[in-house]
């Protein structure tokens, strides 16, 4: 007979003044690396902020290229980039925001598989959470205690 397994994942949802002022300027500053997204062919702009440990912020946005599988996500971008520049620095939040080029508005931002993994390698590598704030439809946002909330099951270096 079959078992069955349940895992539960508590999200915080949370409007624009619920917000701490760290988490309030790193999604503002997604929203800044997301106007600078190269994206000439989806037009869907994607930005992320890191809160690394001494309380600086590294961004990125996603860079498409016209051999699509050379492009790279918003997430991955400021991961590797912070990574390159500091690579002993723990991250402490990261914010997640996108829109259409042709919208104003913030959709919900929601990273792709690649990008869940790349970032539960981080937070293994430093063996400390991440939270993870999202922004939603309708001026929400969703707050993950962790990346491991993003993907149950995650690949880690211990599986090898």
């Amino acid at each position: 007979m079959a078992s069955e397994l349940n895992i539960n994942i508590s999200i915080d949802v949370l409007d624009q003044t619920e917000l701490s002022d760290q988490e309030r300027e790193a999604m503002q500053l997604a929203q800044e690396a997301a106007n600078d997204a190269y994206a000439p062919y989806s037009n869907f702009l994607v930005g992320a902020a890191l809160v690394l440990e001494d309380g600086s912020m590294f961004k990125g946005s996603n860079q498409e290229n016209a051999a699509y599988p050379s492009g790279l996500c918003a997430e991955r971008t400021a991961l590797f980039a912070m990574s390159a520049h500091y690579p002993n620095k723990k991250i402490k939040m990261m914010a997640v925001t996108a829109r259409r080029r042709s919208e104003e508005t913030y959709l919900p931002a929601m990273p792709c598989g690649a990008c869940r993994q790349v970032m539960a390698e981080y937070e293994h590598k430093q063996q400390e959470n991440i939270p993870v704030l999202l922004q939603t439809a309708d001026g929400k946002f969703y707050r993950f205690r962790k990346v491991a909330d993003l993907l149950p099951f995650l690949f880690t270096k211990d599986n090898l």
